[in-house]
């Protein structure tokens, strides 16, 4: 990394931007509401990923949220007010999940690694967001958890990300008893990636994010949409795919460069 140049910008003052050294900070900005994933909040996200879609300066996005917790789902103020509507508020139900299933859908979408820095609490689709991120990181001392069961709303949704990202039973028995696992567990299970305590998390994770920038941009960003492109397919399938991908990826000049860098023991001359 050369930059040493810092932004920051405002998506609606919902989600906030800083650029360092080719990583995106996005900080959710809504601690009076534990930084609940509303409407604007949802639109202000799906803004901020549609943006660094197109821009090839930023090598890895962190995820985070201001205040006392990651995010605590959905605004229920926002979702009970909606039913003073006429059709009890389901044109705005099936708006908001529309809405959040897309945001969801742009991360493994985008051509950079997300991060999500999770402290203090993922719940219900706040849960989601992070397990929709490429990696996680968590404070020692943060919980996970669907919960929406608890007041009667399965968390049908959230259950997509979250049953992609840890073995079924331990998704199911989650969804059902609404019951929060600490970071450690999330770690055993595959949601989190690595735990630290609370004051060394953004150490840990910057350390990640530098380590996936320092590595050649183009080869992450096709592994990163071949890894995606193979989940869902027959085994067979998915050698076929991911074999043209390498193909694709050995016949670069970087990759090249990469490879007789190895082999002289000296750093790469990447473009």
């Amino acid at each position: 990394m050369t930059s040493t140049t810092s932004s920051t910008t405002k998506a609606a003052g919902l989600v906030l931007r800083e650029d360092r050294d080719g990583i995106a900070f996005l900080t959710l900005n809504a601690a009076h509401s534990l930084n609940a994933l509303s409407t604007p909040m949802l639109r202000a996200l799906d803004g901020a990923f549609a943006a660094l879609a197109e821009d090839r300066s930023v090598r890895v996005v962190v995820l985070k949220g201001a205040g006392r917790v990651f995010s605590a789902g959905h605004d229920l103020k926002e979702m009970q007010a909606a039913r003073d509507g006429a059709d009890n508020g389901a044109a705005h139900f099936e708006a908001l999940f529309a809405l959040c299933a897309g945001v969801m859908q742009r991360i493994p979408a985008l051509p950079q690694p997300v991060i999500a820095q999770v402290h203090g609490l993922a719940a219900a689709a706040g849960c989601q967001l992070a397990a929709s991120c490429d990696l996680v990181t968590a404070a020692e001392d943060a919980r996970f958890g669907v919960n929406g069961v608890n007041i009667g709303l399965f968390c049908s949704t959230p259950m997509v990300a979250l049953s992609r990202k840890v073995p079924p039973a331990v998704a199911f028995e989650m969804l059902t008893t609404g019951d929060f696992i600490t970071a450690p567990r999330a770690r055993e299970v595959g949601l989190v990636n690595r735990t630290a305590p609370p004051e060394a998390l953004e150490e840990v994770t910057v350390a990640l994010a530098r380590t996936l920038a320092g590595k050649l941009t183009a080869a992450v960003k096709a592994g990163k949409s071949a890894f995606y492109d193979q989940i869902s397919l027959p085994l067979a399938d998915a050698y076929r795919h991911c074999g043209a991908v390498m193909v694709e990826n050995m016949l670069w000049r970087d990759t090249a460069e990469g490879i007789q860098a190895f082999l002289e023991k000296r750093k790469p001359d990447w473009n």
